[in-house]
């Protein structure tokens, strides 16, 4: 019998303002109460963990509690680290074919080309994976745009690089390696296809939601997306749920509006296991608070 190999990274989708980065910090709360070494991540363009964890340093990772590191990577991160692992290499493939200087393309690669800060940042988070210092690392992914990009992102590169002659593409060389562009091309399309493939196999996908109509019209485009590359989402996550209405005729005209989308949520997907996490009366923001979450979200039996 195959041994089935422990998930032991969790990516968080969902469109931007669901709650997304707050289930995030929970889970990763949770797993280091449970007294295992763990990462929370952020590649958001607009980072907020620092901000829910109350944390000032800019230290990265920086150390929130014990068995709890937070690290968030902007753009300047993401493009330094990509142009340490990748940057000749690839830059060796576009000179072939255009005129622009080093700097300039490292510029658009890592901020202009839509997805491939994200597409290293799989990559990154698979070798981190893969060493030994994080026993579980928490993924808070970039709002639904940038999520897609991600998903995309392999594909839309062989589109992009395929028109290239295959006559020139195995002549030229490039200028550093003397390696055929054609075989640093073929290199490139393999690393793709080995970080989808860690994403599909060793990957568990969390998604994040809210009960109102745009919400769940973009949990469909999420799913649909994720299936079409062979992605399957384990858990969803209704964030913000009205349990207590009291004598709120506000409170009770939104529980109602809820209702009819929980509802649908339940119905279609009913295959996914469904969580739901309350509306607070007041903002998350701190561990303590956080616990709150993390009790909701790993409920004690």
């Amino acid at each position: 019998m195959t041994e089935i190999k422990p998930k032991h990274v969790t990516m968080f989708a969902g469109k931007g303002g669901v709650g997304k980065t707050t289930c995030a910090g929970a889970t990763a709360l949770h797993y280091a109460l449970m007294g295992e070494t763990t990462l929370i991540i952020s590649t958001d363009p607009t980072p907020s963990l620092s901000h829910i964890f109350e944390i000032k340093s800019k230290q990265k990772p920086v150390k929130v509690l014990d068995n709890l590191f937070l690290a968030e990577l902007g753009l300047t991160e993401v493009k330094q680290m990509w142009d340490r692992k990748f940057g000749r290499e690839v830059y060796e493939v576009f000179s072939s074919f255009v005129s622009v200087k080093y700097a300039e393309f490292v510029d658009f690669m890592s901020s202009i080309l839509p997805g491939l800060s994200d597409e290293f940042m799989v990559d990154y988070i698979k070798e981190l994976s893969l060493g030994s210092d994080y026993e579980h690392i928490v993924w808070d992914t970039a709002p639904l745009g940038q999520t897609l990009g991600l998903l995309e992102t392999p594909t839309m590169l062989r589109e992009h690089l395929k028109p290239a002659p295959r006559i020139y593409s195995r002549l030229k060389l490039g200028a550093e390696t003397r390696r055929p562009v054609l075989a640093i091309l073929k290199g490139w399309e393999k690393l793709s296809g080995q970080d989808m493939e860690f994403l599909r196999d060793d990957v568990r996908f969390v998604l994040v939601t809210i009960a109102e109509a745009l919400a769940v019209e973009q949990l469909d485009s999420i799913l649909t997306e994720m299936n079409r590359y062979g992605f399957k989402a384990e858990q969803l996550t209704i964030n913000n749920v009205i349990k207590e209405i009291g004598n709120s005729t506000f409170l009770k005209s939104k529980a109602d509006q809820q209702k009819q989308y929980l509802e649908l949520l339940y119905g279609k997907y009913s295959h996914l296991q469904i969580v739901e996490i309350p509306l607070f009366p007041h903002e998350i923001k701190g561990v303590d608070r956080l616990r709150l979450v993390e009790t909701q979200l790993f409920p004690r039996k």
